[in-house]
């Protein structure tokens, strides 16, 4: 059993080492944790006892296959609750992150079990993001951002890169959806921004800003 501030700490460098196995340094570790550089550094060396993550003096942490799935199991509680704040409990998509938080460290496998059954198996969290099963295991379809594609290009809205709730609330804002079909109707020249075409043919600009943060497939 691993405490909630270890959790945070896998998660967080799970996060930061992205799609790979490099090093992340522990500068970058307290800025995404908001804690100081020296308080890192004591919690780094904990953890690395538990085996979960090795670390190279001046050069940074890496997560051991252990710790990588310990990191993979407190993702899949996030999203399962996330899930379930929204299914059930009637939350906006903009309004979970914080309360999964919370809910992530929740420890007993039979409870997250029965969610994911309660659920029906969801592959996909309420912003597009996978689900790993209970080994683990992801099943991510091929995505892209919206901002790739040129005139007369279109795909499924299926994802967001930025999860924050001011983001959220504009595509609330805006009448966009998960699942929406998005064609683009025409790319501006001078700065990229698309107008794209929404469901019952609905027709809105959007800044790159906006379009490189919405994948779609």
């Amino acid at each position: 059993m691993h405490s909630i501030t270890e959790e945070n700490y896998l998660k967080a460098i799970y996060t930061l080492q992205g799609n790979g196995d490099g090093l992340v340094s522990t500068s970058d570790l307290a800025k995404a944790l908001g804690v100081q550089p020296a308080s890192v550094t004591d919690m780094v060396k904990k953890i690395v006892k538990k085996k979960l993550i090795t670390y190279l003096k001046m050069k940074g942490v890496r997560l051991t296959e252990k710790g990588k799935l310990a990191a993979i199991a407190i993702i899949r509680k996030h999203r399962l609750w996330e899930c379930f704040l929204v299914n059930k409990l009637g939350f906006k998509w903009d309004e979970v992150h914080e309360v999964a938080e919370q809910l992530e460290h929740v420890q007993s496998e039979q409870l997250i079990a029965r969610l994911d059954e309660f659920l029906g198996f969801p592959v996909a969290d309420p912003h597009g993001d996978p689900i790993p099963d209970a080994n683990g295991v992801f099943s991510e379809p091929p995505s892209f951002p919206l901002a790739t594609l040129s005139a007369g290009g279109k795909g499924k809205f299926v994802g967001v890169i930025d999860h924050s709730p001011a983001f959220l609330t504009y595509l609330d804002k805006i009448g966009l959806a998960l699942g929406d079909l998005i064609k683009v109707k025409m790319v501006e020249e001078f700065d990229k921004s698309l107008t794209i075409l929404l469901k019952n043919e609905k027709s809105i600009m959007v800044s790159f800003k906006v379009a490189n943060n919405l994948l779609v497939s």
